[in-house]
């Protein structure tokens, strides 16, 4: 009779790394973004052999920052895969973007081998990197087995706290990954395979409601201002009843950009990005209720955009009341739940006489052109980047993605449209350069049939023009809109209001659009208004990649700029 070995006793094993890769697609784990390594490439081609998309990035930062975006248009957990050591240097930047975002997003690294003894190696090891440390400095909660038996347990309790909300680090040592064991019985929960469900919302305490309906009936002029905790708390359909019951007028924070679109009583946004009929409402308000608003710095205009009238604050956690701007009145609870106690507890009311409701309000409203706010400053070779906007946001489809990097070109945010809030992104939540391509490509990954639009500076998209090729490579439906000022816009505008020479923050005219088109885009420079009218049909219906390298004129400013100089000369 034949030897039976350890292992035929033991029963069949597989490596840990293709056991982790079955068990991401057993959570219900479509697509991993990132850029492999060799610390983790058996896990990435594994991923892949499992049937789970593998979409590769040119640079770490986009990889996460691509995880990132598909989280936040699916509601579902991102995954990332990343290698370590310079690779998590590199990525860095992306790392810390994402975890500010409050998306759920799990980043895998690679991790040097546990070690066996102190022993004398080889070396040096030039990856090494105290990975666990640098990333807690950063903010990120790290996972890390401390060998096989523990790797599938890490893996499952990382996820579960990524899907509570932020970004979450698993650290896999290399030895664990190449170790064999025997593959489990029961597979992991499919954690991953559904948008992530809302946590029930509580009501405010009653003593607060109370409080708060007593400053609402006494005022004649109230302002509901709306942000993205609002609409993730579904808070639309209540606050509207509530706008009725109080006779106020409806705006929103920047991220909850378009949530009472085509609402008669909708303002828009209230605070940097406002258009002038918003700010004069909003100054005329004698009281104001904020929902799910974090009223920070752009929010608030630096503190001039709203006025010095009775402040109500609802947030679902306690920590936000106040937190950036003093509230005279704070509830905490769902802003949903809130909104409804609130009109409750102020009844049945005639607002025909309110003066928010009077019939030349209504239609100042309703009359109010954006395009006709501005003064367009096109030149013969530039355009004006609001009349740009304008057009764009008449070309395009109109159920579309808009996602935003940073820099002045910001300026044009409320001249182009969306949905509601889901379909807007802006990605200056690290206030940086370079994170808009990677959410992009997430959201066009996660909506196939929607067209994603990537509106980037030409300093961002400098720094990520690598992923030009990613998009083609993948097959993504993509248009990006450079907005090319020939400069670092903000820097620009921030020497010049300081009266310093701004000659270092000025680039030459360079032509983007061949180098986008060797790539297989459908590609044009755009020079005037003109120019792009004529590409109206190839924008009404996107097929393939599009590029377009808009030629805007620098000297236009957004309204942040003149904010920010303020700001900063008020505490000198």
């Amino acid at each position: 009779m034949s030897a039976v070995t350890a292992q035929d006793e033991a029963g069949p094993t597989a490596p840990v790394y293709q056991i982790l890769a079955e068990d991401l697609k057993a959570m219900g784990v479509d697509t991993v973004f990132g850029l492999m390594s060799d610390d983790t490439a058996h896990l990435g081609v594994s991923i892949d052999a499992a049937g789970i998309r593998f979409i590769g990035a040119r640079h770490e930062n986009v990889g996460i920052s691509m995880a990132e975006g598909y989280a936040a248009a699916t509601g579902r957990l991102g995954v990332a895969l990343i290698g370590r050591g310079p690779a998590l240097a590199n990525g860095l930047h992306g790392a810390i973007y994402a975890s500010r975002t409050g998306t759920p997003l799990l980043l895998i690294y690679g991790e040097a081998s546990l070690s066996s003894g102190p022993g004398n190696g080889i070396g040096p090891d030039y990856k090494a990197l105290d990975q666990a440390a640098v990333l807690r400095a950063a903010g990120i909660r790290v996972f890390m087995p401390s060998g096989p038996e523990t790797s599938r347990q890490m893996l499952a309790d990382a996820a579960a706290t990524a899907i509570k909300g932020g970004a979450v680090a698993l650290l896999l040592p290399v030895n664990v990954q190449l170790a064999s064991m025997t593959p489990p019985q029961t597979p992991l929960k499919p954690v991953a395979a559904e948008p992530i469900p809302r946590a029930a919302g509580r009501p405010a305490d009653a003593k607060s409601v109370a409080a708060a309906a007593a400053v609402l009936a006494g005022a004649t002029k109230p302002l509901i201002l709306a942000g993205r905790g609002a609409w993730a708390a579904a808070a639309r359909e209540p606050l509207i009843a509530l706008a009725e019951r109080t006779g106020a007028l409806l705006a929103t924070t920047a991220k909850a950009k378009d949530m009472f679109r085509g609402h008669r009583w909708n303002l828009g946004i209230i605070g940097s990005f406002s258009h002038s009929l918003a700010r004069r409402m909003a100054a005329e308000a004698d009281c104001v209720l904020t929902v799910g608003a974090g009223l920070n710095l752009l929010t608030t205009s630096f503190g001039e955009a709203l006025p010095a009238v009775p402040l109500i604050q609802i947030d679902a956690l306690r920590s936000s009341i106040g937190r950036w701007t003093a509230a005279d009145v704070g509830l905490v609870g769902d802003a949903a739940l809130v909104a409804e106690q609130l009109s409750e507890a102020l009844g049945a009311r005639e607002n025909e006489g309110s003066p928010f409701r009077a019939a030349e309000t209504l239609e100042a409203i309703r009359a109010f052109d954006i395009a006709a706010d501005f003064e367009p400053a096109n030149t013969a070779r530039t355009v004006d980047p609001r009349s740009l906007a304008v057009t764009l946001n008449r070309l395009l489809p109109e159920r579309r993605n808009m996602v935003y990097d940073a820099g002045n070109f910001l300026g044009v945010v409320p001249y182009l449209d969306v949905p509601d809030p889901s379909h807007f992104k802006m990605t200056a939540d690290f206030a940086s350069l370079g994170m808009g391509f990677g959410p992009a490509i997430g959201f066009a990954r996660a909506r196939p049939d929607e067209t994603t639009v990537l509106v980037t500076g030409d300093g961002g998209f400098m720094m990520t023009m690598g992923e030009l090729e990613t998009v083609v490579r993948e097959d993504l439906p993509l248009v990006i809109a450079v907005m090319n000022d020939c400069a670092y816009g903000a820097e620009l505008h921030f020497l010049r209001l300081r009266q310093l020479p701004v000659s270092k923050s000025l680039f030459p005219d360079t032509d983007l659009a061949p180098l986008a088109e060797a790539l297989g885009y459908q590609a044009h420079t755009v020079r005037s208004i003109d120019q792009l009218e004529a590409l109206a049909p190839l924008l009404a219906n996107p097929e393939g990649p599009v590029f377009l390298d808009c030629k805007i004129n620098a000297d236009v400013a957004a309204p942040f700029m003149s904010e920010v100089a303020a700001a900063d000369a008020a505490r000198r």
